[in-house]
């Protein structure tokens, strides 16, 4: 048997995936709506209007919050696995999981030390003296 009579399934299916895309894609194109209002072209973010430009800086605490996020979260995939498989594992992963658990607990009590979490203004904070008078402090 050679190759190519091997293949001709494959060929066939994205032949008809071709085939159904470019019915689809016309169908859309003959019977969808035509309009040209005020407001078509703008983008819509749920009833929200629009406020400034969408090229603005974020400040770097967010990145830092969210990917802390992703670390944490994919640490509680890694809890869940352990879960799963926690009766065949027995005692020494019982052991291994609080081990991690503790690990992760340190690092979360170490991000929050540092302030890594904190939302506050990240350069300047205004505090007021005890006489009521503002002061910035760098």
């Amino acid at each position: 048997m050679s190759f190519a009579s091997e293949l001709w399934p494959l060929g066939a299916y994205f032949l008809v995936v071709v085939i159904l895309m470019v019915i689809i894609l016309a169908l859309s194109y003959v019977l969808g709506e035509r309009h040209k209002e005020h407001a078509t072209g703008e983008p819509y973010e749920a009833g929200a209007p629009i406020i400034g430009s969408a090229r603005q800086r974020l400040n770097a605490r967010f990145y830092l919050v969210a990917m802390f996020f992703v670390v944490f979260d994919l640490e509680a995939v890694f809890i869940l696995a352990w879960a799963l498989a926690a009766r065949p594992l027995g005692w020494a992963g019982y052991i291994e999981i609080l081990i991690f658990i503790g690990v992760l607990l340190a690092a979360l009590v170490y991000l929050w030390k540092v302030g890594a979490l904190d939302w506050g203004s990240p350069t300047s904070e205004i505090r007021k003296r005890s006489n009521g008078v503002e002061e910035i402090s760098e």
